[in-house]
């Protein structure tokens, strides 16, 4: 009888994705996580938010896409509080996930079996790196373990770059500071730099929804890293935070040069605007082709049916 209750609730708990969600990814369960997303994907199901959209990410500010992400329902998305390689370098890229627990023996060891019969190499840490391409962010949930949950060095932080282009977002440590920040175009956000080496700790799981401090992540998501903190913003609305956030970065511009020629009052400026600055708007963008991220037809397609 104890049997036949423990197998009937492994079944519901495998159906419910409860068991499934603790192991490597399926492109059943990716698309079963990203059902929103409805563009190009990986072979693994993981979303591909174009190498477009990731390049003009850049320009983004945490508050403005943070916004947008608020009106949407979406209030667990930013993390703050990092120990930031280099303050200067922004990361943008689609997250690769990885979820780590504290170690227990029988687990890890099948586990670590169940990692080498799909032919992966070298130590756990090393599993999410491999997978990594070109345009991706290495975000980790190591449970903020710093002393002994350094989940890279150097060396390991050149394979990352290598494989993506971009650096690592780590709820945990990382070891190797002065190495790491060696390598031209690379970043990382830790919780703090520490000269161990990670023991005691186990991978669950390669591209499964992960905790970072506040924030929930999604395999796809994009990840936004600046001064500020990390934002993760879901695949299926990067191209709509980037268009808002592109007007009102141009809605900006145009503000702060009138107010510094004397053309309009804060007041003016900061309220609902008249039909006079809106159109003395419109003909500044038109005027200034290269100044605003965006171009008039831009400007003209995103105001079809938005208000401004």
């Amino acid at each position: 009888m104890k049997k036949q209750i423990f197998t009937l609730l492994a079944i519901v708990m495998l159906s419910s994705g409860a068991v499934s969600a603790q192991f490597f990814d399926s492109p059943e369960e990716m698309i079963y996580y990203t059902a929103e997303w409805e563009g190009e994907r990986f072979d693994d199901g993981r979303p591909k938010v174009s190498d477009e959209i990731l390049e003009r990410m850049k320009k983004v500010s945490i508050e403005e896409a943070w916004g947008v992400l608020r009106s949407k329902g979406y209030h667990n998305q930013f993390e703050g509080n990092w120990k930031i390689l280099h303050d200067d370098v922004t990361i943008v890229g689609r997250a690769l996930t990885a979820y780590y627990m504290p170690k227990r023996p029988e687990m890890m060891d099948r586990m670590t079996k169940k990692g080498q019969d799909e032919g992966r190499i070298g130590a756990m840490n090393s599993w999410p790196i491999d997978q990594l391409v070109m345009g991706d962010v290495y975000v980790a949930d190591c449970f903020g373990k710093v002393v002994d949950g350094t989940l890279i060095g150097d060396n390991l932080g050149n394979a990352i770059y290598a494989n993506s282009g971009n650096g690592v977002i780590f709820d945990a440590g990382s070891r190797d500071m002065e190495g790491l920040a060696e390598i031209e175009g690379f970043n990382a956000f830790v919780r703090d730099w520490d000269p161990s080496y990670l023991q005691e700790v186990m991978l669950m799981g390669i591209n499964v929804p992960i905790r970072i401090g506040r924030a929930t992540v999604l395999p796809g998501d994009v990840v936004l890293a600046k001064k500020t903190g990390v934002l993760f913003i879901p695949a299926h609305l990067a191209e709509e935070v980037l268009d808002r956030a592109e007007f009102i970065m141009t809605r900006d511009m145009f503000g702060h040069q009138m107010l510094k020629e004397g053309k309009y009052t804060p007041g003016q400026i900061d309220g609902r605007w008249s039909d006079e600055i809106k159109d003395a708007f419109l003909k500044w963008v038109k005027n200034n082709p290269g100044k605003s991220p965006m171009s008039k037809k831009d400007l003209d397609d995103y105001l079809k049916d938005r208000t401004w």
